[in-house]
């Protein structure tokens, strides 16, 4: 029979880690890791024609993602694409890039592990003689300077 045991501590230990843990993952998805100079819309764009403001287009890159212009869809406010460029782990940018990819993963894994393992906390606080928001404090600052 499990007792629950939530102190504010453990809540708010547990909602952070979780919070972290997502904040990470978003961080490795984003496509706003270089962000170009910006490019002026010529006067011949849809937005101009259409009576809406003018916002100069940036292209983005991330550790796999990019976004880039579709000069076809001039019409409507959605003309740019973003997505994978890299089909698989050989395409990354560089092999800095693909360090960044291969540290900020394994952080990311054991940053997920914490957070999954915190919300088991509420019912169990130590598991052989071990406290586990001690051993979990350790997972997480190692997974912090992986993401460093």
């Amino acid at each position: 029979m499990c007792h629950v045991i939530v102190t504010c501590r453990s809540m708010l230990w547990t909602l952070l880690s979780i919070v972290v843990a997502f904040a990470e993952l978003i961080a490795f998805m984003s496509a706003d890791w270089l962000i170009g100079k910006a490019k002026p819309s010529s006067s011949e764009d849809g937005d101009n024609r259409m009576g809406g403001s003018q916002e100069p287009y940036r292209p983005t890159l991330g550790i796999y993602g990019r976004c880039t212009r579709i000069s076809h869809m001039q019409l409507s406010r959605r003309d740019t694409l973003c997505g994978p460029y890299a089909e698989n782990f050989s395409e990354i940018a560089s092999g800095f890039w693909q360090a960044t990819a291969i540290f900020l993963a394994m952080g990311i894994m054991i940053l997920c592990a914490v957070a999954f393992v915190s919300v088991f906390t509420m019912c169990v606080q130590s598991i052989m003689k071990k406290s586990i928001f001690n051993v979990c404090g350790l997972l997480q600052g190692i997974a912090g300077m992986y993401t460093l």
